[in-house]
Protein backbone atom coordinates (compact mmCIF):
# COMPACT_ATOMS: atom_id res chain seq x y z
CA UNK A 1 0.00 0.00 0.00
CA UNK A 2 1.08 3.52 -1.42
CA UNK A 3 1.63 5.68 2.38
CA UNK A 4 -1.11 7.85 2.61
CA UNK A 5 -3.28 5.76 -0.03
CA UNK A 6 -6.98 6.18 1.10
CA UNK A 7 -8.78 3.71 2.84
CA UNK A 8 -11.75 4.77 4.59
CA UNK A 9 -14.08 7.56 3.69
CA UNK A 10 -17.10 8.89 5.88
CA UNK A 11 -19.24 10.84 3.73
CA UNK A 12 -22.22 12.89 5.75
CA UNK A 13 -25.04 12.58 3.97
CA UNK A 14 -27.35 14.74 5.25
CA UNK A 15 -27.11 16.54 9.13
CA UNK A 16 -31.28 15.76 8.93
CA UNK A 17 -31.68 13.95 11.98
CA UNK A 18 -34.56 12.44 14.42
CA UNK A 19 -32.75 12.29 17.89
CA UNK A 20 -31.01 15.03 19.34
CA UNK A 21 -27.68 14.26 21.11
CA UNK A 22 -26.25 16.57 23.40
CA UNK A 23 -22.66 15.45 22.53
CA UNK A 24 -23.30 16.08 18.22
CA UNK A 25 -20.05 17.01 16.62
CA UNK A 26 -22.81 18.61 13.58
CA UNK A 27 -25.63 20.10 15.88
CA UNK A 28 -28.06 17.93 14.11
CA UNK A 29 -31.43 19.08 13.76
CA UNK A 30 -34.83 18.13 12.02
CA UNK A 31 -34.72 19.63 8.98
CA UNK A 32 -33.15 19.11 5.88
CA UNK A 33 -30.09 21.69 5.14
CA UNK A 34 -31.19 22.97 1.18
CA UNK A 35 -27.34 23.14 0.83
CA UNK A 36 -26.72 19.68 1.25
CA UNK A 37 -24.83 17.64 -1.82
CA UNK A 38 -27.54 16.88 -4.58
CA UNK A 39 -28.10 13.25 -5.71
CA UNK A 40 -25.65 14.17 -8.58
CA UNK A 41 -23.31 15.86 -6.62
CA UNK A 42 -23.15 12.42 -4.55
CA UNK A 43 -22.81 10.48 -7.61
CA UNK A 44 -19.71 12.88 -8.26
CA UNK A 45 -18.36 12.20 -4.41
CA UNK A 46 -18.46 8.59 -5.11
CA UNK A 47 -16.76 8.72 -8.79
CA UNK A 48 -13.67 10.55 -7.11
CA UNK A 49 -12.80 8.49 -4.07
CA UNK A 50 -13.26 5.45 -6.74
CA UNK A 51 -10.41 7.33 -8.76
CA UNK A 52 -8.35 7.03 -5.57
CA UNK A 53 -9.00 3.25 -5.09
CA UNK A 54 -11.61 1.27 -3.23
CA UNK A 55 -11.84 2.39 0.34
CA UNK A 56 -14.41 1.63 2.70
CA UNK A 57 -17.12 4.22 2.24
CA UNK A 58 -18.91 5.39 5.68
CA UNK A 59 -22.75 6.53 5.14
CA UNK A 60 -22.78 8.65 7.83
CA UNK A 61 -25.02 11.99 9.09
CA UNK A 62 -27.01 12.76 11.13
CA UNK A 63 -29.09 10.11 10.49
CA UNK A 64 -28.26 9.22 6.89
CA UNK A 65 -31.84 6.84 6.21
CA UNK A 66 -33.29 10.19 6.63
CA UNK A 67 -32.12 10.87 3.23
CA UNK A 68 -34.54 9.71 0.35
CA UNK A 69 -32.07 8.53 -2.04
CA UNK A 70 -29.97 6.56 0.36
CA UNK A 71 -30.46 3.45 -1.04
CA UNK A 72 -29.88 4.49 -4.87
CA UNK A 73 -26.79 6.23 -3.82
CA UNK A 74 -25.46 3.21 -1.59
CA UNK A 75 -26.51 0.97 -4.63
CA UNK A 76 -24.04 3.03 -6.83
CA UNK A 77 -21.44 3.18 -4.88
CA UNK A 78 -21.45 -0.76 -4.49
CA UNK A 79 -21.49 -0.80 -8.06
CA UNK A 80 -18.83 1.10 -8.08
CA UNK A 81 -16.33 -1.28 -6.34
CA UNK A 82 -16.71 1.11 -3.00
CA UNK A 83 -17.14 -1.25 0.39
CA UNK A 84 -20.18 0.74 1.60
CA UNK A 85 -21.16 0.56 5.29
CA UNK A 86 -23.55 2.50 7.27
CA UNK A 87 -23.54 4.54 10.58
CA UNK A 88 -27.05 4.83 11.84
CA UNK A 89 -28.54 5.94 15.61
CA UNK A 90 -30.65 2.35 14.78
CA UNK A 91 -33.84 3.85 16.01
CA UNK A 92 -35.84 3.92 12.50
CA UNK A 93 -34.47 0.03 11.51
CA UNK A 94 -37.64 -1.85 11.04
CA UNK A 95 -37.12 -5.22 9.80
CA UNK A 96 -38.12 -4.26 6.23
CA UNK A 97 -35.65 -1.62 6.33
CA UNK A 98 -33.00 -4.18 7.46
CA UNK A 99 -33.49 -6.30 5.03
CA UNK A 100 -33.39 -3.51 1.85
CA UNK A 101 -29.98 -2.98 3.86
CA UNK A 102 -28.80 -6.41 3.42
CA UNK A 103 -30.27 -6.12 -0.16
CA UNK A 104 -28.60 -3.90 -1.12
CA UNK A 105 -25.03 -5.12 -0.47
CA UNK A 106 -24.31 -3.10 2.94
CA UNK A 107 -22.19 -6.07 5.04
CA UNK A 108 -22.20 -4.13 8.64
CA UNK A 109 -24.13 -0.56 10.57
CA UNK A 110 -22.68 0.55 13.21
CA UNK A 111 -24.90 2.40 16.01
CA UNK A 112 -24.44 3.93 19.04
CA UNK A 113 -25.43 3.04 22.44
CA UNK A 114 -24.24 5.71 25.16
CA UNK A 115 -25.27 3.69 27.57
CA UNK A 116 -26.17 0.26 28.98
CA UNK A 117 -29.57 1.15 29.82
CA UNK A 118 -32.17 3.73 28.89
CA UNK A 119 -31.19 5.85 31.53
CA UNK A 120 -27.99 6.78 30.55
CA UNK A 121 -28.82 6.41 26.38
CA UNK A 122 -31.61 8.57 26.36
CA UNK A 123 -29.70 11.78 28.26
CA UNK A 124 -27.38 11.27 26.34
CA UNK A 125 -29.40 11.22 22.98
CA UNK A 126 -31.82 13.77 24.10
CA UNK A 127 -35.19 12.26 22.84
CA UNK A 128 -37.05 9.58 25.53
CA UNK A 129 -37.08 5.90 24.03
CA UNK A 130 -34.30 6.42 21.95
CA UNK A 131 -32.78 3.17 23.66
CA UNK A 132 -35.53 0.26 23.48
CA UNK A 133 -35.71 1.87 19.62
CA UNK A 134 -32.03 1.72 18.98
CA UNK A 135 -31.88 -2.08 20.33
CA UNK A 136 -35.04 -3.04 18.12
CA UNK A 137 -32.90 -1.39 15.34
CA UNK A 138 -29.95 -3.95 16.10
CA UNK A 139 -32.12 -6.78 16.74
CA UNK A 140 -33.60 -5.89 13.43
CA UNK A 141 -30.29 -5.79 11.39
CA UNK A 142 -28.89 -8.92 12.92
CA UNK A 143 -32.46 -10.91 11.63
CA UNK A 144 -31.95 -9.28 8.57
CA UNK A 145 -27.89 -10.64 8.12
CA UNK A 146 -26.45 -7.18 8.51
CA UNK A 147 -23.24 -7.16 11.06
CA UNK A 148 -23.55 -5.10 13.98
CA UNK A 149 -20.85 -2.19 15.43
CA UNK A 150 -21.91 -1.03 18.61
CA UNK A 151 -20.25 2.63 19.38
CA UNK A 152 -19.97 4.08 22.13
CA UNK A 153 -18.64 7.78 23.44
CA UNK A 154 -17.10 7.95 26.54
CA UNK A 155 -17.32 11.09 28.76
CA UNK A 156 -17.15 10.95 32.83
CA UNK A 157 -20.59 10.33 33.20
CA UNK A 158 -20.10 6.75 31.30
CA UNK A 159 -16.60 5.60 31.65
CA UNK A 160 -17.52 3.19 34.88
CA UNK A 161 -19.96 1.00 32.40
CA UNK A 162 -17.48 -0.03 30.02
CA UNK A 163 -17.81 -3.71 31.14
CA UNK A 164 -21.25 -3.50 30.88
CA UNK A 165 -21.45 -2.17 27.60
CA UNK A 166 -19.04 -4.78 26.18
CA UNK A 167 -21.52 -7.32 28.25
CA UNK A 168 -24.32 -6.09 26.43
CA UNK A 169 -22.79 -5.75 22.60
CA UNK A 170 -21.87 -9.53 23.23
CA UNK A 171 -25.41 -10.27 24.35
CA UNK A 172 -26.61 -7.97 21.26
CA UNK A 173 -24.59 -10.88 18.81
CA UNK A 174 -22.41 -7.59 17.69
CA UNK A 175 -19.25 -7.90 15.74
CA UNK A 176 -17.26 -4.66 16.94
CA UNK A 177 -17.35 -2.93 19.75
CA UNK A 178 -15.77 0.45 19.30
CA UNK A 179 -15.36 3.51 21.82
CA UNK A 180 -14.73 7.11 21.21
CA UNK A 181 -13.09 9.97 23.22
CA UNK A 182 -15.15 12.99 23.31
CA UNK A 183 -14.05 15.56 21.33
CA UNK A 184 -15.15 19.13 22.29
CA UNK A 185 -16.52 20.50 18.85
CA UNK A 186 -20.08 21.15 17.84
CA UNK A 187 -22.54 20.45 20.96
CA UNK A 188 -19.94 18.82 22.86
CA UNK A 189 -18.50 21.80 23.29
CA UNK A 190 -21.13 22.71 25.96
CA UNK A 191 -19.72 19.33 27.79
CA UNK A 192 -16.62 20.86 28.35
CA UNK A 193 -16.96 19.38 32.43
CA UNK A 194 -17.57 15.80 30.76
CA UNK A 195 -14.26 15.67 29.16
CA UNK A 196 -11.59 13.13 30.64
CA UNK A 197 -8.53 14.27 31.57
CA UNK A 198 -4.85 12.96 30.79
CA UNK A 199 -4.57 10.47 33.83
CA UNK A 200 -8.27 9.61 33.78
CA UNK A 201 -8.31 9.43 29.54
CA UNK A 202 -4.83 7.11 30.07
CA UNK A 203 -7.32 5.31 33.06
CA UNK A 204 -9.85 4.17 30.40
CA UNK A 205 -7.66 3.07 27.77
CA UNK A 206 -6.11 1.05 29.51
CA UNK A 207 -9.03 -0.67 30.88
CA UNK A 208 -10.63 -0.32 27.64
CA UNK A 209 -7.33 -2.72 26.39
CA UNK A 210 -8.18 -5.10 29.18
CA UNK A 211 -11.51 -6.16 28.21
CA UNK A 212 -10.74 -5.86 24.58
CA UNK A 213 -8.23 -9.06 25.82
CA UNK A 214 -10.86 -10.75 27.36
CA UNK A 215 -14.00 -10.44 24.70
CA UNK A 216 -14.11 -12.30 21.06
CA UNK A 217 -15.59 -8.90 19.64
CA UNK A 218 -13.24 -6.51 17.61
CA UNK A 219 -12.42 -3.70 19.36
CA UNK A 220 -11.32 -0.68 18.49
CA UNK A 221 -10.22 3.21 20.10
CA UNK A 222 -11.19 6.44 17.80
CA UNK A 223 -10.34 9.86 18.91
CA UNK A 224 -7.72 7.99 21.39
CA UNK A 225 -4.58 8.05 19.39
CA UNK A 226 -2.38 6.97 22.80
CA UNK A 227 -4.66 3.42 22.84
CA UNK A 228 -2.08 2.32 19.78
CA UNK A 229 0.90 3.44 22.53
CA UNK A 230 -0.70 1.62 25.48
CA UNK A 231 -1.83 -1.25 23.16
CA UNK A 232 2.41 -1.53 22.09
CA UNK A 233 3.00 -0.59 25.68
CA UNK A 234 1.08 -3.37 27.46
CA UNK A 235 2.00 -5.73 25.07
CA UNK A 236 5.96 -5.41 25.06
CA UNK A 237 5.46 -5.76 29.26
CA UNK A 238 3.73 -9.14 28.42
CA UNK A 239 6.38 -10.37 25.83
CA UNK A 240 3.45 -10.62 23.00
CA UNK A 241 4.15 -9.62 18.79
CA UNK A 242 1.54 -7.09 17.64
CA UNK A 243 0.03 -9.17 14.57
CA UNK A 244 -2.64 -9.03 12.46
CA UNK A 245 -4.01 -12.33 12.87
CA UNK A 246 -4.01 -11.54 16.35
CA UNK A 247 -5.13 -7.93 17.15
CA UNK A 248 -6.88 -7.48 13.57
CA UNK A 249 -7.03 -3.93 12.40
CA UNK A 250 -5.45 -2.31 16.18
CA UNK A 251 -1.75 -4.19 14.18
CA UNK A 252 -1.63 -2.16 11.41
CA UNK A 253 -3.74 0.93 11.59
CA UNK A 254 -2.29 4.13 14.17
CA UNK A 255 -3.94 6.80 16.02
CA UNK A 256 -5.08 9.75 14.20
CA UNK A 257 -5.82 9.10 10.38
CA UNK A 258 -7.10 12.09 9.55
CA UNK A 259 -5.65 13.28 5.87
CA UNK A 260 -3.72 10.31 6.38
CA UNK A 261 -5.79 7.58 5.10
CA UNK A 262 -9.05 9.18 6.29
CA UNK A 263 -11.00 11.96 5.04
CA UNK A 264 -14.43 13.58 6.02
CA UNK A 265 -17.09 15.03 2.91
CA UNK A 266 -19.76 17.07 5.15
CA UNK A 267 -23.01 17.36 3.88
CA UNK A 268 -22.36 20.15 1.79
CA UNK A 269 -18.54 18.54 0.01
CA UNK A 270 -16.22 20.54 2.50
CA UNK A 271 -13.75 17.75 2.91
CA UNK A 272 -11.81 17.90 6.53
CA UNK A 273 -9.19 15.66 7.88
CA UNK A 274 -12.23 13.96 10.18
CA UNK A 275 -15.66 15.16 11.14
CA UNK A 276 -14.39 16.46 14.32
CA UNK A 277 -11.49 19.09 12.85
CA UNK A 278 -13.24 22.03 11.58
CA UNK A 279 -10.60 23.42 8.98
CA UNK A 280 -11.20 22.55 5.70
CA UNK A 281 -8.85 21.11 2.87
CA UNK A 282 -11.48 22.08 0.22
CA UNK A 283 -14.58 21.55 -1.26
CA UNK A 284 -15.97 19.14 -4.05
CA UNK A 285 -18.07 21.74 -5.25
CA UNK A 286 -14.88 24.18 -6.29
CA UNK A 287 -12.16 21.17 -7.08
CA UNK A 288 -12.13 17.21 -7.30
CA UNK A 289 -11.93 14.88 -4.92
CA UNK A 290 -8.62 13.03 -6.35
CA UNK A 291 -7.26 16.99 -6.07
CA UNK A 292 -8.22 17.88 -2.58
CA UNK A 293 -6.88 14.56 -2.16
CA UNK A 294 -3.61 14.53 -3.22
CA UNK A 295 -3.11 18.12 -3.02
CA UNK A 296 -4.05 20.17 -0.41
CA UNK A 297 -2.25 22.51 1.92
CA UNK A 298 -3.57 21.18 5.09
CA UNK A 299 -3.41 17.21 4.30
CA UNK A 300 0.04 18.10 3.10
CA UNK A 301 0.96 19.31 6.37
CA UNK A 302 -0.56 16.72 8.44
CA UNK A 303 1.54 14.17 6.39
CA UNK A 304 4.74 15.78 7.70
CA UNK A 305 5.26 14.30 11.07
CA UNK A 306 8.19 16.49 11.19
CA UNK A 307 6.01 19.52 11.79
CA UNK A 308 4.19 18.13 15.06
CA UNK A 309 4.98 20.42 17.61
CA UNK A 310 5.99 19.81 21.63
CA UNK A 311 6.15 16.30 23.21
CA UNK A 312 4.21 14.44 19.97
CA UNK A 313 7.26 15.80 18.09
CA UNK A 314 9.80 14.18 20.19
CA UNK A 315 7.54 10.84 20.73
CA UNK A 316 8.99 7.63 20.52
CA UNK A 317 5.29 6.31 19.64
CA UNK A 318 5.09 9.07 16.71
CA UNK A 319 4.35 6.03 14.34
CA UNK A 320 1.43 4.61 16.54
CA UNK A 321 -0.30 7.67 17.62
CA UNK A 322 0.74 11.36 16.57
CA UNK A 323 -2.05 12.64 18.95
CA UNK A 324 -5.28 13.81 18.07
CA UNK A 325 -4.99 16.76 15.55
CA UNK A 326 -9.00 17.57 16.19
CA UNK A 327 -8.91 17.93 19.99
CA UNK A 328 -5.11 19.62 19.39
CA UNK A 329 -6.62 22.58 16.79
CA UNK A 330 -9.87 22.99 19.12
CA UNK A 331 -8.25 23.89 22.02
CA UNK A 332 -5.08 25.67 20.48
CA UNK A 333 -5.98 26.87 17.00
CA UNK A 334 -2.72 24.66 15.76
CA UNK A 335 -2.85 21.89 14.05
CA UNK A 336 0.35 20.24 14.70
CA UNK A 337 -0.10 21.23 18.29
CA UNK A 338 1.18 18.65 20.74
CA UNK A 339 -1.91 16.46 21.66
CA UNK A 340 -3.62 18.59 25.39
CA UNK A 341 -4.60 15.16 27.02
CA UNK A 342 -2.12 12.90 27.02
CA UNK A 343 -0.42 11.34 29.65
CA UNK A 344 3.16 9.95 28.65
CA UNK A 345 6.17 11.74 28.47
CA UNK A 346 8.36 10.58 25.77
CA UNK A 347 12.18 10.17 27.25
CA UNK A 348 13.15 11.95 24.31
CA UNK A 349 11.07 15.24 25.08
CA UNK A 350 12.04 14.92 28.77
CA UNK A 351 15.67 14.66 28.16
CA UNK A 352 15.55 18.52 26.18
CA UNK A 353 13.78 19.67 29.93
CA UNK A 354 10.84 21.21 27.68
CA UNK A 355 8.48 20.63 30.24
CA UNK A 356 5.35 18.67 29.48
CA UNK A 357 1.29 19.95 28.86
Amino acid sequence: MKPFSLRLVAWEMTRRCNLKCIHCRAGACDGIDPNELTYQEGIRLIDGIREQGAPILIMTGGEPLLRKDFFELADYAIRSGLRAVLATNGSLVTLELAREIAAVGIPRASVSLDGPTAQYHDLFRGVPGAFKSSLHGIKMLRAAGVGVQINTTLTRRNRHQLPEMIKLAEKLDAAAFHVFLLVPTGRARDMSGEEMGPEEYEQTLLEFYQIGRKTKLETKATCAPQYYRILRQQLAREGIEVTESAFGLNAHTRGCLGGLSFVFVSHTGDVQPCGYFDDKAGSIRENSFSHIWLESELFQELRNFKRLEGKCGKCDYIRFCGGCRARAYELTGRRMAEEPYCAYQPPAFTKTGSGSC
